[in-house]
């Protein structure tokens, strides 16, 4: 057998006492809290009640196992506290990956959140950029809300661009001041551009390449969590998650497709 079929054998008994309660229950347990595209709660009471690539890859890993899919309802507030508490096995509910959270669980990633740059299409200056490199430049005014994630990265990117702060009226992105043509460009994360562009016609988006959706600016990487010091189990975690990472991104673009 190879060693990556090999890596994706559970640990064996006696190799991880998570795995060994886990299959003494019969149950995987796992925190959720819906966030789209990647953990998807259906509340019409038909079909199954959980979708998205977090699930896929929770349902492969208890099917590995040979034991139920437990959800357990977390919060924001407790969605990483519920790992060290053992009230759940894996924390699937979509959590960024940070050095605060990486210092109290280790990650299992499987995507990434970013930022995309959109403007009209009928603007000849937007039209003509072909990068985001393009929009670094004084013919460029560039939106953004005033204290919203974006500010700080919107300084460092675009140096030499006029720079428009504007107040947050709780939309997710300054699209009154692009389409009023007071700025030519604005920042807006890769999952909600997705149906702002289904509603509001003549936008275009930068990097274009599949809607931005591959979009590495101000990427972070998303994923799934476990407790800290469980080296077997998170090295079969993730070796599961490679080899299924294809399907896991199917899933991924199929949640943004009804969006």
């Amino acid at each position: 057998m190879s060693l990556p079929a090999l890596a994706q054998e559970p640990p064996a008994p006696g190799k991880s006492s998570r795995v060994d309660a886990t299959h003494k229950s019969g149950v995987l347990r796992v925190g959720v809290l819906a966030n789209a595209p990647w953990l998807v709660e259906n509340t019409t009471g038909g079909g199954e009640h959980w979708s998205g690539p977090a699930w896929v890859l929770a349902k492969e890993y208890a099917d590995r196992l040979g034991v139920k899919l437990q959800p357990v309802l977390v919060s924001h507030e407790t969605k990483v506290p519920v790992l060290a508490a053992n009230q759940v096995d894996i924390s699937i509910t979509p959590l960024a990956e940070t050095p605060e959270r990486k210092a109290v669980v280790d990650f299992i990633l499987y995507s990434n959140t970013s930022v995309c740059m959109f403007g009209k299409a009928d603007n000849p200056k937007f039209a003509k950029a072909k990068s985001v490199d393009d929009l670094n430049s004084p013919d460029f005014t560039i939106a953004y809300f005033i204290g919203g994630a974006e500010e700080g990265w919107v300084k460092q990117r675009f140096p030499k661009a006029r720079l428009l702060g504007v107040a947050n009226s709780g939309a997710t992105a300054p699209l009154e001041d692009i389409m009023a043509g007071r700025a030519d460009a604005a920042p807006i994360n890769r999952i909600p551009y997705v149906p702002m562009s289904h509603k509001v016609k003549g936008l275009v988006v930068l990097p274009s390449a599949n809607n931005c959706q591959g979009s590495m600016e101000k990427a972070q990487p998303v994923g799934m969590a476990i407790d800290k010091n469980q080296p077997e189990l998170l090295a079969w975690m993730r070796a599961v998650e490679k080899s299924i990472h294809g399907k896991l991104e199917e899933a991924e673009e199929k949640v943004v497709a009804t969006m």
